[in-house]
């Protein structure tokens, strides 16, 4: 994959991040699109900001978190589709400095990464409800109509969107990558992410704003899009949440189960996307519970199987067994049992080398494995490395993920029995 070539290129050095949804949407707890889903009446929605006081909120607990789980950097959301600004914008004021707790919290969180180094990203929502100039017509994340009062004027929305934008390249240090979401009228406007490579030379900006941006944001899916035995095309940001329901902060949420989202999480980094994993703190700043805990079993996961995901090459097409991907570091190959298992064996066919070592990358225990012919494989009469007596009962709420050393591990498709044969003498 290409990189960038400039500052930009943190991106393929820190592969997973946490995401942060929080608003005045935490406060009750129901989600973050709560003012258009539950049709509540902007005069109602706009006095929870008369509540907004999360005196709890400590961006150090919050990276404190991050890092135990092995997160490397964070994007939050500075404004999400209702308007309201968790910093000390000038252009309106509709944010968190006109509230009971009245702290610019995106300074605060950026003073925190700034210490430790952490990037940080900004998130921040084309659509808004809230602000007047803003052209409300039905669509897609939109209110149904201008409230009592509004001006629909895109151009005149433009010239506010651009000097918020403005404010936050400019007061709050470093920025690592700008987060667009909801160009819900499609608008085209190379000039706006100009200013921000200006401004912010580091940041990476997704694709979701004025024009393609650097990188792609496939939300909630699979990692089977394309072909799966492929690398992604261009740089890559998979985001997910660990709530099924929410992004922001959801009271009664389901969780989704932890091998669902190292699942995910494998078929993202193993060809070669970036992990930008997401919670929503309570209305006091709080990360909840139940998603601290789902994030620390994720990284007491992900430490274990790290190396695999991390500064490694996709190389899934040295084998056709499409229930599993590959990745390698020269020659080591990791073989991630993404797929059900349905039996305690993996077969690598075509790839018939013996490997010099083999162990579980999640246990440390060594893996037995065998290069034969099997009585499925005897129309080929090619013999296949197979990994065998797996621990997929006992792992079961787990994706496995076995460390392969080899003497040499050919860079393009594995097959041809007399290469093969030379290799295993060797």
């Amino acid at each position: 994959m290409r990189r960038f070539g400039d500052a930009r290129d943190w991106f393929f050095r820190k592969r997973f991040g946490l995401f942060i949804h929080w608003g005045l949407y935490a406060l009750h707890g129901w989600h973050e699109q709560e003012q258009w889903r539950r049709r509540v009446p902007a005069v109602e929605y706009q006095n929870l900001r008369e509540q907004w006081n999360p005196t709890a909120f400590d961006p150090e607990e919050w990276l404190d978190l991050a890092e135990e789980v092995g997160m490397e950097y964070l994007v939050f959301t500075t404004k999400h589709h209702d308007g309201f600004c968790l910093w000390d914008t000038k252009l309106t004021d509709y944010n968190t400095m006109h509230t009971p707790y009245g702290r610019d919290i995106v300074g605060m969180l950026a003073e925190a990464c700034h210490r430790r180094d952490f990037p940080l990203g900004l998130y921040y929502s084309i659509v808004d409800w809230h602000h007047p100039n803003y052209p409300n017509q039905g669509r897609h994340h939109e209110l149904p109509r201008p409230k009592p009062g509004d001006q629909p004027d895109w151009d005149a929305y433009m010239d506010f969107l651009r000097g918020q934008v403005r404010e936050l390249c400019t007061n709050y240090g470093p920025i690592h990558a700008f987060w667009w979401d909801m160009n819900v009228p499609e608008h085209g406007d190379p000039s706006v992410n100009a200013m921000i490579r200006e401004l912010q030379p580091a940041a990476v900006i997704n694709n979701r704003g004025f024009d393609e941006g650097d990188f792609g944001t496939p939300e909630r899916e699979s990692g089977t899009e394309g072909d799966p035995a492929q690398p992604f095309d261009r740089p890559t940001e998979a985001c997910q949440s660990v709530g099924v329901e929410s992004w922001g902060y959801r009271e009664d949420e389901d969780y989704y189960t932890d091998r669902h989202l190292q699942r995910s999480m494998t078929r993202y980094l193993a060809r070669g996307a970036n992990y930008l994993l997401n919670v929503g703190p309570t209305a006091q700043g709080l990360i909840p519970t139940r998603a601290r805990a789902v994030l620390r079993r994720l990284g007491d996961w992900y430490a274990r199987v790290r190396e695999a995901l991390v500064d490694v090459e996709p190389c899934s097409h040295l084998t056709d067994n499409r229930d599993v991907l590959l990745t390698r570091r020269g020659n080591t190959l990791y073989v991630h049992l993404v797929g059900d298992p349905v039996c305690d064996a993996v077969k690598l066919k075509p790839l018939a080398i013996e490997p010099k070592s083999a162990i579980m990358l999640n246990t440390g225990e060594p893996v037995q494995w065998a290069v034969d012919l099997l009585p499925s494989e005897h129309e080929s009469q090619r013999p296949c490395l197979r990994l065998k007596r797996l621990p997929v009962s006992e792992q079961a709420t787990t994706v496995l993920v076995a460390k392969l050393e080899f003497v040499h591990l050919p860079p393009g498709e594995a097959g041809g029995g007399e290469q093969q044969s030379d290799i295993r003498q060797s």
